[in-house]
């Protein structure tokens, strides 16, 4: 299993993550915690400790055998106590889910469902050059780098945003405010 959004599916899901992993037949998990507020620490679980054979020998042919390994594992140590990783995960869900009330709002309603710290919405081709120009970071997906039932409207972009432990209200605010007052502009009347 993919876990680099491991926390923030627990978090919506409301499930354990015995529930979202071994109970539900996952044998490995790359258990994520660099999206999660950790610096480049991502670890490997396995619930089949036979599927663990080699493994070693594996991570440093990968070179992925960091000398002081341990420094960057202990990250994980802070991150479980107290739940902490769990609740940095809420926190971004919040964060997304506050986010794409604040596009609804505006009239761009998200793509999909927001399901855990990701909101997709298109947005029109000028305000996607303007949130830029304001400094937004998002990554843009254009019609030509989609499958083909994703069909991207013309002059529009596909917006993946992101939101993270570290994203505030007021970032949300702000990046609301700097749409909507480019929406509002005689041009996009």
């Amino acid at each position: 299993m993919d876990g680099a959004r491991f926390a923030n599916a627990i978090v919506r899901l409301g499930v354990t993550p015995a529930q979202a992993t071994w109970q539900a037949g996952v044998d490995v998990l790359a258990f994520g915690a660099t999206k999660g507020g950790a610096l480049a620490a991502e670890a490997v679980v396995f619930f089949d400790p036979a599927l663990a054979a080699g493994m070693a020998e594996r991570r440093k042919r990968g070179a992925h055998l960091v000398s002081k390994h341990r420094f960057i594992a202990a990250q994980f140590e802070a991150l479980l106590a107290a739940d902490l990783w769990l609740s940095l995960a809420r926190h971004a869900n919040r964060m997304a889910d506050l986010l794409a009330a604040e596009l609804v709002a505006l009239g761009l309603a998200p793509v999909w469902a927001v399901e855990a710290n990701l909101v997709f919405v298109l947005l029109p081709e000028g305000l996607h050059r303007h949130l830029q120009a304001a400094g937004a970071h998002y990554y843009a997906f254009h019609s030509d780098s989609l499958p083909a039932r994703a069909e991207i409207p013309a002059n529009h972009v596909l917006a993946r945003l992101v939101t993270s432990f570290a994203t505030t209200q007021r970032d949300i605010e702000t990046f609301a405010a700097h749409a909507k007052r480019t929406l509002s502009r005689p041009s996009f009347a």
